[in-house]
């Protein structure tokens, strides 16, 4: 059951990441230094999203 809280958890964290990339990119002078770390952050949620899911088959 942790490991189901914490896949949760980590998807919220990704879908608000998600969410803020799409804000940026919708302004007209996005910042591409912002995008880029945003972008590695959600990368980086996905690769443990998918590393927990994993663990538990």
């Amino acid at each position: 059951m942790a490991i189901e809280s914490r896949i949760r958890e980590l998807g919220t964290r990704h879908e608000t990441l998600d969410r803020k990339i799409q804000d940026e990119t919708s302004r007209p002078n996005s910042d591409g230094t912002m995008l880029r770390e945003l972008k590695r952050q959600k990368l980086r949620l996905k690769e443990e999203i998918e590393g927990l899911r994993a663990r538990m088959h």
